[in-house]
């Protein structure tokens, strides 16, 4: 099996399930009790969000355990929108945006907020000037991903943090980062970000488990509310096993992220650079040095994205058409879209996903299968 979908999960590392499994087994205590086994488990859990903490030069206090990217989007947009309504009502985000950031914001749309869509160039970048212009007194969030889910395309987050907080200090700066984190190297003091969300099934750990950073000091209300467990933030009996397993993920990731980033992008260089030398194909991104070494998307003109990722996987071979929170919608894909993509490129786009297990080999493997199916799937096309 080759296995190129990792940017819509990833195999959770052995090491990562043996820690779970001590927590789940043994060290099991309640972290909100104050019995010996309770202190334990918190004891792990916090070791977690040092760990985690310590990879984006974050305070072990400014981790919040979420149940994953999308919980963490949510928070952090909704609970921006309630505990700054007082400052304004306006919130700028993009238009190639996960839906776990579009959808709360259609919704707080749809309740009276405005909302400044961002639109971006050709290769998926925003313009900066258009972000400086579109900053009001009455801005409370702007919300931009890192490393985007589809095309693996980098935002500056740097410069993006310097001018919010240029135009104007209370605005807060939101980062999805669940395709970035572990794999692109993140400083929220540099960046000035006040607000980050990742998951762990993205970097080899727990599918359940992520972590919102939320800079201290902020305004930004709960979601949910009970006991008061994580400092009041995110009410319910933590997840002990899955923290302590996204810490264990976290810290493999970091350990290996120079590497992995250099050895990755010589998997993605061999597999495009073979793709572009078949005809009437294209890249859709920024480029092979600019992107994500871990994503990948290519249009194969004249098919269609599904068809030929269910050729590849009856040769053991996975691969996606677009975002997998959106693959089996039959619509173009917005980031795509927003791009400027017309349809008849963006319904032969697929995304390969990588992680630090594939292989050049791989890659040249999944080279020999697309040469056989794809003119044998245009083929087919031609005589229909």
């Amino acid at each position: 099996m080759i296995y190129f979908d990792n940017a819509a999960t990833t195999r959770t590392l052995p090491e990562v399930a043996e820690k779970m499994t001590y927590m789940l087994c043994e060290n099991f205590g309640n972290p909100a009790t104050v019995s010996v086994m309770g202190l334990e488990a918190e004891k792990e859990i916090r070791k977690a969000a040092e760990i985690l903490a310590n990879g984006i030069r974050a305070k072990e206090e400014e981790i919040f355990f979420t149940s994953g990217g999308t919980e963490g989007d949510n928070w952090a947009i909704f609970g921006t929108a309630e505990g700054y309504v007082r400052s304004g009502k306006h919130i700028i985000t993009t238009q190639t945006e996960h839906p776990a950031v579009k959808n709360p914001v259609k919704a707080l749309e749809q309740k009276g907020y405005e909302v400044t869509w961002l639109g971006v160039d050709k290769e998926g970048h925003i313009s900066l000037e258009e972000l400086a212009n579109a900053i009001r007194p009455d801005t409370i969030l702007v919300s931009v991903i890192l490393v985007n889910n589809e095309t693996g395309v980098i935002q500056d987050a740097v410069s993006i943090g310097r001018i919010i907080k240029e135009k104007n200090p209370q605005t807060l700066f939101h980062v999805d980062a669940v395709q970035a984190f572990g794999k692109y190297p993140i400083d929220v003091q540099k960046m000035k970000i006040d607000l980050l969300t990742m998951s762990g099934h993205k970097i080899h750990g727990p599918k359940g488990v992520g972590m919102l950073y939320m800079r201290k000091g902020l305004k930004v209300k709960p979601l949910i509310l009970g006991g008061g467990q994580q400092k009041g933030q995110r009410s319910g009996t933590e997840n002990g096993a899955g923290a302590a397993g996204l810490g264990v993920a976290a810290q493999a990731a970091f350990a290996a992220m120079q590497e992995s980033h250099d050895r990755i992008l010589q998997v993605k260089k061999t597999l495009l650079d073979g793709i572009l030398e078949m005809p009437d194909t294209q890249l859709n991104g920024g480029g092979l040095e600019q992107d994500s070494p871990y994503v990948l998307n290519v249009t194969f003109r004249g098919l269609r994205s599904e068809v030929l990722l269910h050729s590849l996987e009856s040769k053991g071979i996975f691969v996606s058409a677009g975002s997998a929170c959106d693959s089996r919608k039959q619509v173009g894909s917005p980031v795509l879209t927003a791009m400027g993509l017309p349809f008849s490129e963006i319904e032969g786009a697929v995304r390969f996903s990588f992680c630090r297990e594939n292989t050049v080999e791989e890659a040249k493997a999944c080279l020999a299968a697309l040469r056989e199916v794809v003119p044998f799937l245009r083929k087919i096309n031609r005589q229909r």
